[in-house]
């Protein structure tokens, strides 16, 4: 049975030294999750390379994506964009002294 409870997707989580990622919805080929970052960051050296195309929208905090052919793009609240599959890109900064709340969307193409 399908969750019906209501929740907020900006809800304070304890800051620790893992992402919180909750799947938030899904079905075969298709997921939603809440990611909350408190200064993570992509490994160095680390590149996502994903089969799967992703559409993500900053909800609160600040964050700073790098992608492998050279270009930055800063995020703030309300910032969205659409990551296509085998599209190499890191997670460079996430604000380390406030709460960074991803709301992603996950499908294949």
């Amino acid at each position: 049975m399908a969750e019906t409870g209501v929740a907020n997707l900006l809800a304070r989580e304890s800051a620790g030294p893992e992402e919180l990622v909750q799947v938030l919805a899904g079905r075969p080929g298709m997921r939603v999750e809440r990611i909350v970052s408190h200064g993570q960051a992509s490994p160095p050296g680390f590149w996502y390379d994903q089969a799967e195309d992703e559409w993500v929208a900053l909800l609160a905090g600040a964050a700073r994506l790098e992608f492998a052919d050279g270009r930055v793009q800063e995020l703030a609240p309300g910032d969205h964009l659409l990551l296509p599959a085998g599209l190499r890109h890191r997670v460079a900064w996430t604000d380390p002294q406030a709460q960074t709340v991803w709301l992603a969307v996950f499908w294949t193409p």
